[in-house]
């Protein structure tokens, strides 16, 4: 008897802790088209979006408009798998994952030379960080300037290589979606002009 009341003390105790870890997994913003209302329900999440404007230049509406396209904010977001036979599920197209949408290969670049080996693809303020730096990096070898949406987001599908090469001039589908980008960049621009001073007010920020 003593020992199924352990078996059941400790099944009950097993479930309690997976049903808490369930309940930590990072949630998407519930009204993700709204910059301040992304803001104010994401508690840290500004001051991580200022801290990587900061760092490398690429202002916050830009950030937020990059990772809204890549994921909608979905923290385990991965690409569609393929189909085997049209029926069977495949490989996935690419090892994209987390709010940024980072392959294997760039996250590693990434963490080599900016991150810290301790970064992950599903913390928000890791992966706003590397869209940051994914910029600044364009900014150097492209020449692409840090308030130019529109290019920085081709670069960032296409890489630094395809970018100069104008791999993009030929995908119209992809050029539209850098003109949304582009779009959303703004709106979320006009909405943080109307609800910045209070965010900065509710932060912690010591110079």
């Amino acid at each position: 008897m003593e020992f199924l009341k352990l078996i059941l003390t400790r099944g009950v105790l097993a479930i309690v802790v997976v049903a808490g870890l369930t309940g930590c997994v990072t949630s998407p913003p519930r009204h993700v088209d709204n910059i301040c209302h992304i803001f104010d329900e994401k508690d840290g999440w500004y001051d991580d979006a200022l801290s990587a404007q900061k760092k490398w230049g690429t202002p916050i509406p830009i950030l937020m408009a990059f990772m809204h396209q890549e994921s909608r904010f979905q923290p385990k977001a991965k690409p569609p798998r393929t189909k085997l036979l049209w029926v069977f599920p495949g490989p996935r197209v690419s090892s994209a994952y987390g709010f940024s949408q980072a392959k294997d290969e760039t996250w590693d670049w990434y963490k080599d030379q900016a991150g810290g080996w301790g970064a992950d693809r599903d913390d928000f303020a890791d992966a706003v960080d590397f869209v940051a730096w994914y910029n600044s990096v364009s900014h150097k070898r492209n020449g692409i300037g840090l308030n130019d949406p529109y290019n920085l987001y081709l670069a960032y599908h296409e890489g630094h290589g395809g970018f100069s090469r104008r791999t993009y001039s030929n995908k119209r589908w992809l050029t539209g979606v850098a003109k949304k980008v582009s779009s959303r960049a703004a709106t979320y621009k006009r909405q943080l002009a109307g609800c910045q001073e209070r965010l900065e007010s509710n932060g912690w920020w010591f110079f």
